[in-house]
């Protein structure tokens, strides 16, 4: 017993030592971390090009290039521009890749060419491009982008003025077509604008298809590059999308016909590889779940027979499908894990694809599906990009991110379970410091993530606006609870708070204090909370509700469900979980809204909220800072200026970590701390 004991003593004396000789990062060092994404491999499988983002902090932006392999040689940077660069696709022949950039008139189409050179601009569009595609054949690119109406809005406001009439000013996203030479663009220096006649009389755009009754949201060509299904909807805005279907365009006869028409939502998904059915996904007749429910996926011929519900079984939502002469594939969260699933389209029937990672974020397939690149991680590393083949063994990692926190002290993670109130059982993620010692006891920081259907997952890094990594080097402990409505525990997990917002999501969080208490783990008399969005709702909520936590944060967080319905972008969102309006059950808005208990809140709450937020309106803010102030609970509240829902651009989400620094150092370890001025 003594031996064992001294062993375990030494071995945690070299750790406590490793621990001590790291690098503690800076906030800045951790905002600025570069970021691998979306990989896309070459058609011959021989090349592949992702897109990295990096920190410019003199511009204050986040900067999103691209990088290019070729022939397994080094990855190296393609674009370099003053705005980021997205989208890559590379075309079918695999010599050019065509992507989008912003350079000061919307985004735009540029191509390059594998064999390097200068990009060239593709499109000159003056309402700004997304969502575009290659055709099969690389003849040609079709492109989303809005209706120019700017005459006619100009003369109204010539005559009228400035006035708006709510939900009826939008313009309508039409599919244009426009060519692509590329002998043209070879036999020629490749020009860095359109100005040259030449080439703008070769490359302008054609108008496809502008039907005015409706507005295009996505579209693919089918492969053999005969017909294009698209999905539409009456108008842009946002909640229009519950009126969604999915139509045929025939290239030949130029006629569109729709083929998906339920009472609610349909949105295409991808084309068989024979082009003769589609996958979409369906709410069928739902209009009133749909924001929590599972989406319904089918396939279909597109001559509107043979319809069949595809992973019927399957409790969690499928994304980022690509369908395949090897099947269907998606993503999807299981728990604290992002696994590939494949679906075969003939049975319906799905399968978990064994991928050594728990986590992928994107994945790419050559033409002939032999090879296979995608972006991915561990609990404890970045991510990086692996290539393999089809079956998805023996990955071979391709990339070096995780360099950048080597030698760092970060935060360890660890996936733990208890029992809420109810006897549901929740998972949450526990951060560490790398030198933990289980007889101490630890202040705790409570960390909610949005959505709700957000989830909190493992990372060495995990930050946004919270000081994470430097309150665990500080000696903190981080939970983060994947609470009732979370992600990836299936539909009846995600139901759970219907009719029961803030209340059940309050048992998840205080039952999962309770759990470490239990264990020894922590200090009561050092709670904090915090949360974006619906975790800020949360944090608003608990900050009226109990009196268990020395310092709160509420980011973007809903007050008062009344005043948000009335303001939001998303009116539906709490018709559904509240299964009222206030008009028609004014109890419900008051039992799930913070502002109701305002005159029992005492803990000192820090509130952030971007200006414009159309998401959460800062009418919420307005109302939380003034209650608290009536009732003399000490508060702080933050406009950030300019900002929407999130905070995007480096030197803000700086000032916002700050912030929230100061505020838990002065209530939790009774430290003040200045903004440094340098």
């Amino acid at each position: 017993m003594k031996k064992t004991s001294s062993i375990i003593i030494l071995i945690f004396f070299a750790l406590s030592i490793t621990a001590q000789n790291l690098k503690k990062p800076s906030f800045e060092e951790i905002i600025s971390l570069n970021t691998i994404r979306n990989v896309v491999l070459s058609p011959n499988g021989k090349h592949f090009i992702f897109s990295k983002e990096a920190t410019d902090w003199k511009e204050n932006r986040f900067d999103s290039e691209l990088w290019i392999s070729k022939d397994g040689q080094e990855p190296f940077q393609l674009t370099n521009s003053k705005n980021s660069s997205s989208s890559p696709k590379w075309s079918p022949d695999g010599k050019w890749i065509a992507f989008l950039s912003n350079k000061g008139s919307g985004n735009q189409i540029y191509a390059i060419r594998v064999i390097g050179g200068e990009a060239i601009q593709i499109t000159n569009s003056k309402k700004g491009i997304y969502n575009f595609e290659w055709s099969p054949n690389g003849k040609k690119l079709a492109y989303i982008q809005s209706e120019d109406n700017s005459k006619s809005t100009k003369k109204i406001k010539d005559k009228f003025g400035s006035f708006k009439v709510e939900d009826k000013e939008f313009n309508q996203n039409q599919l244009w077509i426009t060519n692509f030479n590329p002998k043209l663009l070879m036999d020629k220096p490749l020009p860095s604008t359109l100005k040259d006649s030449v080439y703008k009389s070769n490359l302008e755009a054609k108008l496809l298809i502008g039907d005015k009754a409706f507005s295009i949201t996505n579209f693919k060509w089918s492969p053999n590059g005969k017909k294009i299904a698209f999905t539409h909807q009456p108008d842009p805005l946002i909640n229009s999308a519950f009126k969604a279907d999915i139509s045929i365009y025939d290239i030949d006869s130029k006629v569109h016909k729709v083929l998906v028409k339920n009472e609610s939502y349909d949105g295409l998904i991808d084309w068989s590889p024979d082009s003769k059915s589609i996958l979409y996904s369906s709410s069928l007749k739902d209009f009133t779940e749909n924001y929590y429910r599972n989406e319904k996926f089918f396939r279909t011929d597109i001559d509107g027979t043979n319809t069949k519900q595809l992973a019927k079984d399957f409790d969690e939502i499928l994304s980022d499908f690509q369908w395949n002469e090897k099947g269907i594939f998606g993503l999807a969260w299981l728990k604290t894990k992002r696994a590939l699933i494949k679906v075969n389209p003939n049975t319906g029937n799905y399968e978990i694809v064994p991928v050594k990672h728990s986590k992928i974020w994107s994945y790419s397939f050559s033409k002939d599906n032999k090879k296979v690149m995608y972006t991915g991680r561990d609990n404890n590393h970045l991510s990086e990009i692996y290539k393999t083949d089809f079956t998805f063994k023996n990955p071979v990692q391709v990339t070096n991110s995780s360099e950048q926190i080597d030698n760092w002290a970060v935060a360890k993670s660890e996936v733990i379970s208890w029992k809420s109130k109810d006897g549901e059982v929740i998972e949450g993620v526990l951060n560490k410091p790398m030198d933990y010692d289980s007889k101490k006891k630890y202040p705790l920081l409570v960390i909610i993530h949005g959505g709700p259907t957000g989830v909190s997952i493992p990372g060495p890094t995990a930050s946004y606006v919270y000081p994470m990594v430097q309150w665990v080097n500080k000696g903190a402990l981080i939970l983060r609870p994947n609470y009732r409505g979370s992600a990836g525990y299936g539909e009846r997990f995600r139901s759970l708070n219907v009719k029961n917002l803030g209340v059940g999501d309050a048992w998840d969080v205080m039952s999962g204090i309770k759990h470490l208490d239990k264990k020894g783990m922590i200090d009561t008399d050092k709670l904090g909370v915090m949360g974006w969005s619906q975790g800020g709702y949360i944090s608003a909520f608990l900050s009226t509700n109990t009196k268990d936590f020395k310092a709160i944060s509420v980011g973007a967080g809903i007050s008062n469900w009344t005043t948000y319905y009335v303001n939001t972008d998303i009116h539906p969102f709490t018709r559904q979980y509240l299964k009222a309006t206030p008009w028609s059950n004014k109890e419900i808005y008051e039992k799930t809204s913070p502002m109701t208990n305002i005159t029992k809140a005492v803990t000192p709450t820090l509130i952030q909220h971007g200006e414009y937020d159309g998401r959460v309106p800062i009418a919420n803010a307005n109302e939380l800072y003034q209650g608290l102030r009536d009732n003399g609970v000490p508060t702080k509240y933050i406009i950030y200026k300019g900002f929407g829902h999130a905070i995007t651009k480096p030197k803000e989400q700086l000032a916002a970590t700050w912030h929230n620094w100061q505020w838990f150092l002065k209530y939790i370890w009774n430290e003040e701390v200045e903004l440094p001025k340098e």
